[in-house]
């Protein structure tokens, strides 16, 4: 679907990460853990990757908004989106993407995730929940600190509402004295923590691609039928 959209809010959600919300085009439909490519109008400034970027959309199929989240780093693209006007037009395209949650049930999921990788998930385990699914879900989310980590309360909620759902928050670089999350990177020891059975899961791994690279070679490692590990990279743009 092509059509054009109207930005409708902003605000920033984590240091260094604002989020976008825009007008929902009627009859736009998509999966939870999809994404959609948005195209900046006639900006006032550009660079060699363009006006197109590609958004994983962070609000599940059965909540309201047209959402999307994004490190905040200096780059043209970036730059003009953080100073849009409110009403201003993008192009849309999309949505796009498999990164969704399988459809068995009775196969448990382990998100590790790393930063702004949390979108799509955001959108997976928000419909999951609604939908009552019976899903044994795990999210590892890590982040170098609190501060840095979107969506915390966001997912306190969804585990609240969710007996099947274990969120895990994780600073792998510092936190304050009364951080009740895991600290450091994620480890065998950490995985292992948090997943009893290592061959049962279906694995997703999102965020940087150093970190999705590391999660990959460290399941491996730990003897995870590459056959079940699903993986999204985000890099910065």
């Amino acid at each position: 679907m092509k059509t054009n959209v109207k930005l409708v809010s902003k605000e920033t959600i984590a240091d260094g990460t604002m989020e976008f919300h825009f007008s929902k085009p009627a009859g736009f439909d998509f999966r939870a853990g999809q994404y959609v490519d948005f195209t900046l109008i006639d900006p006032p400034e550009t660079d060699a990757k363009g006006n197109t970027r590609g958004f994983s959309l962070v609000q599940a199929p059965f909540e309201p908004d047209l959402v999307v989240a994004t490190r905040m780093r200096d780059t043209a693209f970036k730059r003009v989106l953080k100073d849009l006007p409110i009403g201003t037009e993008l192009n849309m395209d999309g949505p796009g993407g498999d990164f969704r949650l399988h459809k068995t049930e009775t196969t448990p999921a382990v998100f590790i995730i790393g930063g702004i990788g949390i979108t799509p998930v955001r959108s997976m385990i928000a419909q999951a929940t609604h939908d009552k699914t019976a899903h044994r879900i795990t999210l590892l989310h890590a982040s170098r600190t609190p501060a840095e980590l979107p969506y915390i309360s966001d997912f306190a909620q969804l585990a609240q509402e969710n007996p099947n759902f274990k969120y895990v928050p994780i600073a792998t670089d510092s936190a304050p004295a009364d951080w009740t999350g895991e600290r450091g990177r994620v480890t065998a020891e950490m995985v292992n923590k948090y997943v009893p059975d290592l061959n049962q899961p279906i694995y997703y791994l999102s965020g940087p691609k150093s970190m999705v690279k590391a999660m990959r070679e460290l399941l491996v490692e730990l003897k995870v039928n590459e056959d079940n590990i699903r993986t999204e990279e985000f890099s910065g743009y």
